[in-house]
């Protein structure tokens, strides 16, 4: 992979890789894990799972005559089974980094690419991603819950604490990062110091993000992710109640 571009050939990938593909132009990209078999896991917010959360990355699989278990999914979950062809649909395949040094993170313009976390073990990744397509992987939430977050969860076990805010995703990171800089905008009257400083505020603000740097980010297995899940819902749910 170049420092640039994450950008690789099919033959490239192993199983057990996170891999995503741009969609609606670069506007976002989504994710998934490379199970093998020409087969991608991955996660997405479908019209029955009684979601209603903004979701700019919605897409229901389309037919398959290829693969006959292609878009298998359990009912009123989001996450399913594709083969490659249909999950990068017209778009090309790139690979996410992990453990990456926090100066290659930084040097990232666009969040959703690499981590600085520590990936775990190809039978474990596996493993993960295969018990969430039986099980689910919670409710969609395009800031707290999305694509990116299941492929980071089912390659590092690790789930956010404290369900406030951003989720582990660099995607919503990055947008968070650029709405927290603008405002500096105001406050600086130099073009160029407009520049280095709002650049610097939207880095810093991806790389606190990061689940390989986050304090709030704890181990959990996948045996134990569904009541895990399962809480953090009901805790949120009881918050919007109290703040409504």
């Amino acid at each position: 992979m170049g420092f640039l571009s994450n950008k690789v050939q099919r033959t490239e990938i192993k199983a057990g890789y996170h891999i995503y593909t741009y969609r609606a132009l670069f506007a976002y990209s989504h994710h998934g894990i490379f199970v093998g078999g020409n087969k991608v896991v991955h996660f997405t917010h479908h019209p029955d799972t009684g979601n209603t959360s903004l979701d700019v990355t919605a897409e229901t699989p389309t037919s398959c005559r290829t693969y006959p278990d292609c878009g298998f999914r359990q009912p009123k979950s989001g996450v399913f089974l594709s083969c490659l062809d249909c999950f990068l649909q017209t778009g090309d395949l790139y690979s996410f980094e992990y453990g990456v040094t926090p100066a290659v993170f930084l040097a990232k313009v666009r969040g959703g690419t690499c981590t600085t976390a520590i990936s775990d073990g190809v039978d474990t990744v596996i493993h993960r991603a295969m018990r969430l397509l039986q099980n689910g992987f919670g409710k969609y939430d395009v800031f707290q819950n999305n694509c990116e977050d299941f492929a980071l969860y089912c390659k590092t076990g690790l789930l956010i604490v404290d369900k406030v805010g951003c989720g582990r995703s660099g995607q919503a990171a990055s947008v968070l990062g650029a709405l927290v800089s603008s405002p500096l905008k105001l406050l600086i009257p130099s073009p160029a110091g407009i520049a280095t400083v709002t650049a610097g505020m939207y880095c810093m603000s991806r790389y606190a993000s990061d689940i390989g740097v986050r304090s709030d980010v704890v181990k959990v297995r996948v045996e134990d992710l569904a009541v895990k899940l399962r809480w953090m819902d009901d805790l949120k749910e009881d918050e919007s109640f109290k703040s409504g």
